[in-house]
């Protein structure tokens, strides 16, 4: 099994970045439904104002292979659209449990 395990910073004033991640949020828990491959998800919106990232997600996936055909599946694609403009950051680790 792979925890594939991403975070993101965006771009904006405090509301803006608010407002993307719940939208990025509201996206990112509907794909289990829709990518058979992604076994879970798990998003959470950063509540501590004195950190600078926004977002962390939790994914798993039984396979590498799983997680890369997770990645370029369209309804993945949409997701990561609505963050497009504002994506200042990414940092991705993924590791086997």
């Amino acid at each position: 099994m792979i925890k594939h395990v991403v975070t993101f910073k965006f771009k904006g004033s405090p509301d803006e970045r608010k407002e993307v991640a719940a939208k990025f949020m509201e996206a990112l828990v509907q794909l289990p439904d829709d990518i058979p491959q992604l076994k879970s998800i798990e998003v959470g919106i950063n509540v501590n104002p004195a950190e600078e990232w926004d977002l962390v997600l939790t994914a798993t996936a039984d396979t590498l292979e799983d997680v890369a055909i997770y990645s370029a599946h369209p309804a993945h694609q949409e997701a990561v659209a609505i963050i497009a403009p504002y994506k200042e950051a990414r940092a991705c680790v993924d590791y086997e449990v």
